[in-house]
């Protein structure tokens, strides 16, 4: 039953994956000629950010770890505000299809351009790696087949998917699927709470509610460091997401991008009650589990068991997938869109080989890397992109003496330390002591150190300033209805318009 669940989601995605065939200019395969509506772009980006941390993970670690994990869904909710407020119209008006189109036009830099494109790249290939390794884990999970299976199965549908159509197609995919992921875990809750109030509504036991219940009481070391890290990396690092920021790229205009950003804050928060749910009853009912992250998947079968616990298991390893596919559509389109544009020759022929590049290396890696909690592995991949894009998208919207030198001071500080602190605790850690804690939580102090460099830089070079900051911040600020000819970022000549 859980099989026929997976190959429902995964021919489904296909089929309406299939609709993005007929269109093939390249600004439908970026950013979908600019037409998605507010509701429609919100449940797509909805399906693209509730990633396999946020289905799977988040249930996870709160089983661990108890009350310091609902800090994780909190941020990345959060983020959105900030979003919202710093960053979401400003950058749709800004015309660009990815983030280094934005730092090239902002700063008037080919470096700056191509560092951008290393950190998209980078950040893109760090959140794809923990989607595969779930996928694996979920299919061996649920039908005994090897681990690299569900990497596999998951890469190419999505590299079908965006293959078909871009983001025209990769669209109407991700909406569908954020409202699978939301029944998915919806559904089964109601059943399982049915089931834990029948058994008498236990509660966690004495000895776990004077710690797993009460925030930092864990005795966990430096809980108080990494849980402020934490909220740091989660509030800021979600302006830094490529797969998120490219989303807004396809709203008619600024003020449609702002009306996506409320309506995203709305499902995301209806979504995130839900893992809390599972992981507290998974303190209950399956203590024993070694591999937390499968708590949601295992829940349904010991709680209810029979015919419909089936039924609702295979209905959330239906969502999982769904997660899996529709986070990694994302983050594979706005990682293609970066290695066509700066690697390759651009349009639609250099999208699909980039596609393929995209999707190759983090499976590669997923199938190499040792396996970490998926939620921990996307923490660090927020912390990235924290350290580096949010300073260069705060500063270059909102202070006009940001120089060239000094964005690309920020962004080679910044994201160089973040990104060793990544390396280091994938391949070798974890650590113990203040290192470790440095090191697995490295947000609170790469981005202070970005953008304190990005800063004193760029006070210290004023000349780098670049020519036309005066004429870019107005195309950033000024809103649509002024009717000014914003001439969207190399739009004219990508569509022969």
């Amino acid at each position: 039953m859980t099989l026929t669940a997976i190959v429902i989601v995964v021919v489904a995605a296909v089929l309406i994956g299939a609709f993005g065939i007929r269109f093939s200019s390249t600004s439908d395969f970026y950013v979908a000629s600019r037409t998605v509506s507010p509701l429609w772009n919100a449940s797509a980006i909805g399906g693209e950010y509730l990633s396999a941390a946020s289905f799977l993970g988040v249930a996870g670690l709160i089983l661990s770890f108890g009350a310091d994990m609902l800090w994780l869904p909190v941020g990345w909710t959060g983020g959105y505000l900030v979003l919202l407020v710093l960053v979401s119209a400003p950058l749709r008006r800004s015309g660009a299809y990815t983030l280094p189109d934005f730092a090239e036009a902002r700063l008037e830099s080919m470096p700056v351009r191509r560092t951008a494109s290393v950190l998209v790249v980078l950040i893109g290939w760090l959140y794809l790696m923990p989607q595969f390794q779930s996928a694996g884990l979920v299919l061996r999970t649920v039908t005994g087949a090897p681990v690299w299976a569900g990497g596999l199965l998951v890469a190419v549908v999505v590299a079908v998917n965006v293959l078909s159509g871009g983001m025209r197609s990769i669209t109407f995919v991700q909406a569908f699927q954020y409202w699978l992921k939301l029944t998915a875990l919806a559904v089964p809750v109601v059943f399982l709470l049915m089931a834990w109030h029948a058994d008498g509504a236990p509660a966690v036991s004495a000895a776990d509610a004077a710690t797993w219940q009460v925030p930092l009481a864990g005795g966990k070391e430096y809980g108080l460091y990494s849980t402020y890290s934490l909220i740091l990396a989660t509030f800021l690092g979600t302006m830094g997401l490529p797969h998120v920021l490219v989303r807004f790229y396809t709203n008619p205009d600024g003020r449609a991008a702002r009306r996506t950003t409320l309506v995203v804050l709305s499902l995301l928060g209806a979504f995130y009650l839900l893992p809390a749910l599972y992981g507290w009853l998974g303190r209950m009912y399956a203590p024993d589990l070694v591999r937390t992250d499968a708590v949601v998947l295992t829940l349904p079968g010991r709680m209810i068991g029979g015919t419909l616990g089936d039924v609702l298991t295979a209905l959330v390893t239906a969502g999982a997938f769904a997660a899996f596919l529709s986070t990694s559509s994302g983050l594979t389109v706005s990682v293609a869109g970066v290695i066509a544009q700066d690697l390759l020759k651009g349009g639609v022929s250099s999208f699909r080989a980039a596609t393929l590049m995209a999707v190759a290396v983090p499976l590669a890696l997923a199938l190499w890397a040792r396996a970490l909690p998926v939620a921990d592995v996307v923490g660090l991949a927020f912390a990235v992109a924290a350290s580096s894009f949010c300073p260069l998208l705060v500063l270059g919207i909102w202070w006009r003496r940001l120089s060239t030198t000094g964005a690309l001071a920020g962004l080679f500080v910044g994201g160089g330390l973040a990104c060793s602190a990544v390396l280091a605790t994938i391949i070798a850690g974890p650590y113990d002591g203040p290192a470790g804690a440095l090191l697995a939580q490295p947000a609170a102090w790469t981005v202070p150190v970005a953008f304190a460099v990005m800063v004193s830089v760029s006070f210290l070079t004023p000349d780098r300033v670049p020519a036309g900051v005066a004429r870019t911040m107005v195309r950033l600020h000024t809103p649509e209805n002024l009717d000014l000819d914003r001439g969207d970022w190399r739009s004219r000549s990508s569509d022969g318009s």
